[in-house]
């Protein structure tokens, strides 16, 4: 059994959003380009009844395209939901109110006001790119120079799709296999913030990956991550919790904004926590 939401049936949840908003499926955080608009309305999407209870690893959605067919796609299936424009941010956006990119570009925002640097100075790679939403809000704030990195052509093909001309440059790579031309076009753009927001701890970026993007950006650039409050725990097995941990300990990883917020609304519409982290890179990761 399924529940349509979000204009065809509404669900509540009670307790509080990011920043003081509400739970509501559907609440609206974001807009997103208006091109997207006609494609994401036409989109109907029904969710399990709010009993049925999955991990994050394996939600999953039944998803009504303009053509009237109906079919499954599992949360984690990008290469799928890229493929349809506006899908992505129907499901994760309208229905299920995702705030993540916003609310670490804010907390990027106001460390480097505090440091006095202009974001129009700031050149990220932005890990974990698809489809470009992320590269859209650090537009918004000043931040000119974005260069995305995803293993998926489909995210490369719908952010060109999708928002055109916000990545100077977009490699479609596997950076636990980066080649030395990956490397030495990586180089190139002199990067000095890496970004990787709602991306890490479910095997999409393992941490080898990661290491291999903050190892590109610049000493005494910033790392602006956000991950699941469990891959920092003590019984962690991804290998984040180490080391992130070693990383603050060693000062390798000089925190200035740290705080638990609500990523989204799972599909019972649970909030599920993150953890989000604004640093400064003052070296390498063991």
């Amino acid at each position: 059994m399924t529940q349509t939401v979000n204009g065809h049936g509404t669900v509540t949840t009670s307790g509080s959003g990011p920043r003081g908003g509400d739970d509501r499926l559907g609440s609206g955080v974001y807009d997103g380009p208006r091109a997207l608009a006609e494609a994401r309305r036409a989109l109907r999407v029904a969710l399990p009844e709010p009993s049925s209870k999955y991990t994050q690893d394996d939600e999953w959605c039944v998803v009504q395209q303009p053509d009237g067919a109906w079919s499954e796609f599992r949360f984690h299936d990008y290469d799928r939901i890229f493929d349809v424009p506006g899908l992505y941010e129907k499901i994760f956006y309208d229905v299920l109110g995702c705030d993540s990119p916003r609310f670490m570009v804010g907390l990027l925002a106001d460390a480097l006001a505090d440091a006095r640097i202009e974001a129009a100075d700031v050149r990220v790679l932005d890990l974990g790119a698809g489809n470009g939403i992320m590269a859209e809000e650090l537009a918004a704030v000043g931040v000119a120079h974005n260069v995305g990195v995803d293993i998926l052509p489909e995210a490369r093909t719908a952010a060109e799709r999708d928002r055109p001309g916000l990545y100077t440059d977009y490699l479609v790579t596997d950076l636990t296999a980066l080649d030395a031309e990956g490397s030495r076009r990586l180089a190139g753009h002199e990067l000095n913030a890496l970004t990787v927001v709602a991306a890490l701890g479910f095997g999409d970026i393992p941490p080898e990956a990661f290491r291999t993007a903050y190892d590109h950006v610049a000493e005494g650039g910033w790392v602006v991550l956000t991950i699941k409050d469990a891959f920092l725990a003590a019984d962690d097995t991804s290998g984040f919790a180490r080391m992130i941990a070693d990383g603050m300990a060693s000062g390798t990883l000089e925190v200035v904004r740290r705080e638990r917020f609500r990523h989204r609304l799972a599909t019972d519409a649970t909030p599920l926590v993150y953890e989000g982290i604004v640093a400064r890179k003052r070296g390498p990761l063991a």
